[in-house]
């Protein structure tokens, strides 16, 4: 058996997007404001509401809030993918 190799880190991220600053992104629901997280940051668990799962401390995942005045109060926690596919969801479900 061979040793482990090192991971590199994934420096793809296009620049000007760097680590745990805030970034508005425009969604057919309205404009967010959305801040990744590594995890490393984090040091209790959260639950998505995308997928109403557990996000354990230490898991790179994302914090996102509608972009109005007062909206910073209305902060959650999400897995990325859960972000992105929100508006998929069926009726009856809601989208935040």
């Amino acid at each position: 058996m061979s040793p482990r190799r090192a991971r590199r880190r994934d420096e793809s991220r296009p620049v000007g997007l760097p680590r745990g600053m805030d970034r508005v992104e425009e969604w057919p629901d309205g404009e967010w404001k959305v801040r990744m997280l590594t995890g490393a940051s984090s040091s209790k668990s959260y639950r998505c509401p995308g997928c109403d799962q557990e996000i354990p401390s230490g898991l790179p995942h994302l914090v996102s809030w509608p972009n109005w005045a007062g909206g910073d109060e209305e902060r959650r926690h999400w897995h990325a993918a859960c972000w992105r596919k929100r508006l998929d969801r069926g009726p009856g479900r809601s989208r935040y």
